[in-house]
């Protein structure tokens, strides 16, 4: 076989090959578009038909709304209906009342013309009485008035006054009998010693040659001890004996203290003094925390700041009229407290002022302030209740007690201060201070009389009012102030009031 044979059947093949995948394609093509146009003709069958029950359902709920709202506007329209029937109804009554308000009106009308009638002739009537009455007793009616009311009041001012005095007087009776079972109660109870003492500022030494030690070369010893505790000490003729002189009460122990300490040990120079009174000064501050603390837990006294019990524990080595004030002052508390309880007051409140109402005694200032001052203003800055700071500030009456507990501090304190055996003083040393305020307030010009009061506290001065004008009596005040400042020695403060007074008198003959 040639190959021209070949190729042209090869030809027909692919050709017939080809023919047949196209119409095999072709009826594929029809029969799939057959399809694609039956299954649209079937789909707009069922939109056809959800349509149509769409709409059958659409007409259903109108059909439905419709009927509702008939039945809704009927029921609006019989209560519409009900609603006017009970208007007019309503009407009908008002009508009705109005007609009977209108007779009743009427009525009234004609009774009050009746009445105004009757008034009439009751008030003439009343005036011809009246009239009749005056010209019996001689007098009007206005003055018959004022002459009863005059008489009862009287009568009443008098029973009154009767009452109030019989009232004042069980009232005084029963509370000064309460007061004294009271006062004397709390004393009884009160387990407090009685103790008094005596500042002591004198050092024992072993022998007089001491003294030189102490003093030093050139003075170096003395002037040491001095500058490092503030105190005086003085060296006199007093045989083995060196007498320490200071205001300050703790001072005063360091010195003490570490002085004694010196003596003991022998070693007398300013680099061992310096040593011993910085030991003793630690030794001193850990006591007053200790005396302090120990007060405040005895007492059951609770939330105490570490200046108060610093301040307290400074008491310890204070002493007033021999008294030590640490001591007055627990008594104090405990005076105050056994008294607030059986009166009512606020105990707790009454056993913190009476312990902290000397405070002002524990302070370390250079104020001219008194005490009941300083302390008051201690315990305000640290947060102490209003009722103890004036309880402190009027202990002395420097200002009026606010409350119940202050009364009661004032009555402890003078209670404690007063007790026999509690407090002492040299009669001869008390009497010269006074003495000593009044002679200097009498030197001036124009003063007439002088009086020192509080324990010498305070100095009042009566001028004559012909000689001594206003300026004048400030200068002198001024001036007796500052000769008390220069002449006399004294711990705190000294009042001094200038009373110039104008007094007018005529005899009639």
């Amino acid at each position: 076989m040639s190959v021209f044979l070949i190729i042209p059947l090869c030809l027909g093949c692919i050709i017939l090959g080809w023919l047949i995948r196209w119409l095999y394609a072709r009826f594929k093509l029809t029969s799939i578009e057959q399809k694609a146009v039956r299954l649209n003709q079937e789909a707009i069958k069922d939109a056809e038909a959800k349509s149509k029950e769409l709409l059958l359902e659409t007409r259903d709920q109108l059909l439905k709304e419709q009927q509702q709202q008939e039945r809704e506007a009927r029921e609006r329209r019989s209560e519409l209906q009900r609603t006017e029937r009970r208007l007019l109804l309503k009407e009908e009554n008002l009508e009705r009342k109005q007609t009977e308000l209108d007779v009743q009106r009427r009525q009234l009308a004609d009774k009050e013309v009746k009445n105004a009638q009757r008034e009439k002739k009751i008030s003439d009537m009343e005036a011809a009485r009246i009239a009749e009455l005056e010209r019996i007793a001689g007098m009007t009616s206005d003055e018959a008035k004022l002459s009863i009311v005059e008489s009862m009041q009287n009568e009443a001012k008098h029973d009154a006054q009767l009452i109030i005095n019989k009232i004042e007087q069980d009232a005084q009776l029963k509370a000064d009998k309460l007061a004294r079972d009271i006062v004397v109660s709390s004393i009884q109870r009160i387990a407090t010693e009685v103790s008094s003492e005596v500042t002591v500022s004198t050092v024992s030494l072993p022998s007089d040659e001491m003294k030189g030690r102490i003093i030093g070369r050139e003075g170096r010893n003395i002037r040491t001890l001095e500058t490092l505790t503030g105190v005086d000490v003085i060296i006199d003729d007093t045989p083995e004996a060196v007498v320490i002189s200071c205001f300050d009460p703790v001072r005063k122990e360091i010195a003490r203290v570490s002085l004694e300490r010196l003596v003991q040990d022998g070693r007398i120079h300013p680099a061992r003094i310096e040593e011993v009174v910085a030991k003793v000064t630690k030794e001193i501050t850990r006591v007053m925390m200790e005396e302090g603390e120990k007060v405040i837990f005895d007492l059951g006294i609770h939330n105490m700041s570490q200046e108060m019990v610093r301040a307290l524990g400074r008491l310890h080595f204070r002493t007033s009229y021999g008294q030590n004030v640490l001591n007055h002052s627990k008594e104090v508390a405990i005076l105050s407290g056994m008294i607030a309880a059986e009166v009512g007051a606020d105990r707790d409140i009454a056993r913190r002022g009476g312990l902290l109402h000397d405070i002002g005694k524990g302070i370390e200032t250079d104020s001219d302030a008194n005490h009941a001052e300083m302390g008051a203003d201690l315990a305000k800055r640290l947060g102490e209740d209003p009722r103890i700071v004036n309880a402190i500030l009027s202990h002395h009456d420097d200002v009026e007690p606010s409350c119940i507990e202050s009364v009661i501090v004032q009555i402890a304190d003078a209670i404690s201060a007063a007790r026999p055996g509690a407090r002492r003083e040299t009669l001869d040393n008390y009497i010269k201070r006074l003495e000593s305020l009044e002679e200097i307030a009498e030197s001036f010009s124009g003063v007439e009389k002088a009086y020192a009061i509080q324990a010498g506290r305070e100095l009042r001065i009566l001028v004559n009012n012909d000689s001594v004008s206003d300026d004048g009596a400030k200068d002198i005040a001024k001036g007796i102030a500052s000769r008390i400042e220069a002449e006399l020695r004294y711990p705190g403060r000294i009042k001094v009031t200038i009373i110039r007074e104008t007094r007018v008198v005529e005899y009639a003959r």
